[in-house]
């Protein structure tokens, strides 16, 4: 039996790393000079009766102006809802704690509904904040993380009066979505120092103005007029779901602009009737004539609902601004978002800096008062440039350059052989000849690198996206079938547009009932086949039957070649804001967490696959985890290293007892580097491929490290931030940076190094492909409640993938 595990501590750091060349690159961190040296005292706050948390820093201003013998002189710092910090202790008394009346009248308005101006404020004294402690945290002199408390002062002593996270400090229009550039601001305590990290990033934003322009172009009509003859049932579904939570301000209340928030969009307000004070029914658009003396100019408009059974007409209404748009954005809409917003790393660094002044630290009282001086210069910090790995292909075997390699001259390692498979052409706008063409050269293509295609003239069927595509897959199936007299091996679908409901619903039948994978393909690139588009779908498809595209050299990376190893990749993919749909954990369903259910039986099911295929029992198994905070790696750890720790116990006579390494992958944290000097760049100003940054910015003495594996196209490199939070195989520093980076050349779809370990990718391929495996495609734009029952039917409506295919690359 296995001895006990301690989960209780996270892997400490090693040693630092020592492979690469060494360089400096330009962090968007700033220093912490000074630190406070006093006590910092925090307090409780309850207000009674209830006031909204955009009244409750008033209140408590007026509540500092009233009782100043009990403040003192001294800055304090609320968070607007339960937590106060001062540098000095109030007079509480002996008990410290006290409730004081305050009165808000003629002070401030409470909004419509607000009727008591008299609120009661009990201040409890919670705790004290040692400063000492987190100078020894930093130093790396105590093992004892700071009370979180000391992080959220920090944080509200650099954003006082405020309790957004992001500045709006630019605002441009695109021609489908207005979009604001945002500065984010977080503090951090690193090795020696605390540390401010700054960035900027784009989000896309709610267009504002009058709402019957607005749907008009959601609906995409040149002119109001054209909504007269009614509107299509699925384009009212359209409306309400991009229009249900808008925040809108009504117009025919002269100057009272009052806010509502849209929970539904009805019927025209010339046909929606409502019961008056008498009970009787009233047309919406004979109210407003009666009741303030307006004829309605769009009558056939629909109304929206703002309450239940309140009802208002469109053209009242006014989106307000300032609304982020939180819901996927459609491939179009995504390709314009990436080329306004994506911008060069010296940009972006030069509007961080520019985003320090607005930011005014320097004129920051509460900096001052609290001991906290912010350096006003970027930390430049050193890294290394590590070594790619050499990758073999079918014939050949090359050191990669930078940015990657290319396919031509190539073989690739293990080719497959294409017999039976069949084409579906749903551009019905696409002639016969165009597709033909694209065939031909497909097959020299795929040829070309290696694969045998035995079917060169596959049956091709011309299909209605708008039909049965269930059934036009299936004889599409069969005719592949039948024209090879054999199994057929794919499917390949030309799209009209390859973000469309078609896509999901191809891929849930291809994946779920029939057993076959697909190959979908945009219409825009079959008129004119290129061959690089034709490689990059050869990478696709040979994967997907079987096949290996490319390896890394034996003896690249000893820690798997040496003994039985496997790589794990755990996501969770989540829908996106807004929704309550379930949670993909990769290969399976669960509730909204973060924690993955089920995941000892997922091990199990993959340890007797890999027993199956190559008669050995791993000797190790190295995780790579997705998607976990900062304030989750307790937990994970706890939770999920137990649950692969029970997978192997219950394998054999219990004695399987392979070294588990733990390591999670953060994609999603804001610091930046620009190589300092011009010749450790590539042509975008990025880092060059295999940066690694192991000191000084990161945690004072737990294992993790920055890595930027991959070359940037576009915009700022992101580097992947691993976290080793579990580690029985020994990793030092050198092997584990040298085996996470070549294992990122070893992505099948890809002619280059990768951002992220491909296991994590395969992962998160898996989850959002998963989420397409029920009626109605992706979760992320469905509508739900979120009660219990509800989240369980559509857990029940999951389709699992069909086994012929379950142990193929179809995802990719």
């Amino acid at each position: 039996m296995a001895a006990p595990i301690n989960l209780s501590n996270l892997v400490l750091r090693p040693n630092e790393g020592t492979l690469g060349r060494p360089i400096r690159v330009r962090a968007n961190l700033f220093r912490v000079l000074q630190l406070p040296d006093q006590q910092v005292y925090h307090y409780d706050i309850v207000v009674e009766p209830f006031l909204p948390q955009q009244k409750m820093r008033a209140l408590w201003q007026l509540f500092e102006q009233t009782y100043p013998q009990i403040v003192g002189n001294a800055k304090s710092i609320f968070d607007g809802r339960k937590n106060v910090f001062s540098i000095a202790q109030f007079a509480l008394g002996q008990a410290q704690a006290q409730a004081f009346p305050v009165d808000v009248a003629n002070h401030f308005a409470l909004g419509r509904g607000g009727k008591d101006t008299m609120f009661n404020i009990r201040l409890k004294l919670a705790s004290s904040i040692n400063m000492q402690e987190l100078a020894e945290f930093i130093n790396g002199r105590s093992s004892c993380t700071p009370n979180c408390l000391t992080e959220s002062l920090f944080q509200m002593v650099l954003r006082p009066g405020t309790v957004i996270t992001s500045l709006f400090v630019l605002q441009k229009a695109s021609c489908l979505l207005p979009y604001f550039y945002l500065m984010h601001r977080l503090i951090s305590a690193l090795i020696g120092n605390m540390f401010v990290n700054i960035d900027t990033s784009a989000t896309a934003m709610h267009e504002s103005g009058p709402l019957p322009e607005i749907a008009a172009k959601i609906l995409n009509k040149r002119s109001l007029n054209e909504l007269r003859m009614g509107i299509a049932d699925r384009d009212m579904v359209l409306l309400t779901r991009l229009l249900r939570g808008r925040t809108i301000q009504v117009t025919h209340r002269g100057e009272r602009r009052i806010s509502f928030k849209i929970t539904n969009v009805a019927g025209p307000a010339n046909q929606m009737t409502f019961a008056d004070l008498d009970g009787n029914r009233m047309l919406v658009s004979d109210y407003f004539l009666q009741k303030y003396n307006r004829r309605l100019n769009y009558p056939f408009l629909p109304c929206v609902v703002v309450r239940k059974d309140t009802f208002l007409p469109m053209e009242v209404c006014e989106i307000s601004p300032g609304q982020r748009f939180t819901r996927r954005l459609n491939p179009k809409q995504t390709a314009e978002f990436i080329t306004a917003t994506s911008k060069p790393p010296q940009v972006r660094f030069n509007k961080i800096n520019q985003g320090l002044n607005l930011l005014q630290h320097k004129n920051n009282p509460y900096l001052e008062e609290f001991g906290l001086n912010v350096n006003q210069e970027m930390e430049v910090v050193n890294a290394r440039l590590m070594e790619p790995p050499r990758v073999a292909f079918g014939q050949s075997t090359i050191l990669p350059q930078p940015n990657g390699w290319n396919l031509q001259g190539k073989r690739l390692k293990q080719p497959a052989t294409l017999k039976s498979w069949s084409l579906v052409n749903f551009a019905g706008a696409i002639p016969l000849e165009a597709v033909q063409r694209l065939i031909r050269e497909m097959i020299i293509t795929f040829t070309g690198l290696g694969m045998t295609i035995t079917n060169r003239n596959p049956p091709t069927l011309n299909a209605d996206p708008q039909g049965n595509i269930e059934r036009t897959l299936k004889e599409s199936w069969m005719n592949a079938g039948r024209q090879a007299q054999a199994e057929p091996q794919l499917i390949v679908c030309i799209l009209p547009n390859l973000g469309s409901q078609l896509y999901g619903e191809i891929k849930r039948i291809t994946d779920t009932v029939i057993g076959i994978p697909s190959q979908c393909l945009q219409s825009k690139h079959v008129a004119n086949a290129k061959k690089q588009y034709c490689a990059n779908v050869a990478l696709k498809v040979n994967v997907k039957l079987g096949g290996s595209n490319h390896v890394l050299n034996h003896g690249e990376i000893p820690f798997i070649s040496n003994q039985p190893t496997i790589v794990f990749g755990i996501d969770v993919s989540h829908p996106f804001p807004g929704s309550n749909a379930p949670s993909v954990a990769a290969i399976r369903l669960q509730a909204r967490t973060e924690i993955v259910s089920d995941l000892s039986n997922v091990v199990v099911q993959l340890l007797r696959k890999f027993y199956q295929k190559t008669g050995m029992k791993p000797h190790r198994m190295l995780f790579y985890r997705d998607g976990v905070a900062d304030s989750q790696f307790q937990d994970v750890m706890t939770k999920e290293v137990s649950a692969i720790r029970q997978a192997c116990a219950s394998l054999g006579d219990g004695n399987f007892n392979p070294k588990i390494t733990f390591v999670v992958v953060q994609k999603r944290h804001r610091v930046r580097f620009l190589p300092v000097n011009r010749s450790d760049a590539d042509r975008s100003g990025n880092c060059l491929s295999g940066l690694v940054v192991d000191t000084h910015i990161v945690h004072p003495f737990e294992f993790d490290f920055y890595l930027q594996a991959h070359a940037a196209i576009k915009g700022t490199a992101r580097s992947a931030h691993y976290y080793v939070l579990y580690d029985e195989n020994n990793f030092d520093a050198n092997s584990l940076q040298d085996l996470t980076f070549k294992l990122c050349f070893s992505y099948a779809r890809s002619t280059g190094p990768v951002s992220l370990v491909p296991a994590v990718y395969c992962a998160d391929l898996v989850a959002a492909r998963a989420r397409l495996h029920r009626p109605g495609g992706d979760w992320s734009e469905t509508t739900m409640t979120g009660d219990t029952g509800e989240m369980q039917a559509q857990m029940a409506a999951y389709a699992t993938v069909n086994a012929k295919i379950q142990d193929t690359m179809y995802y990719m």
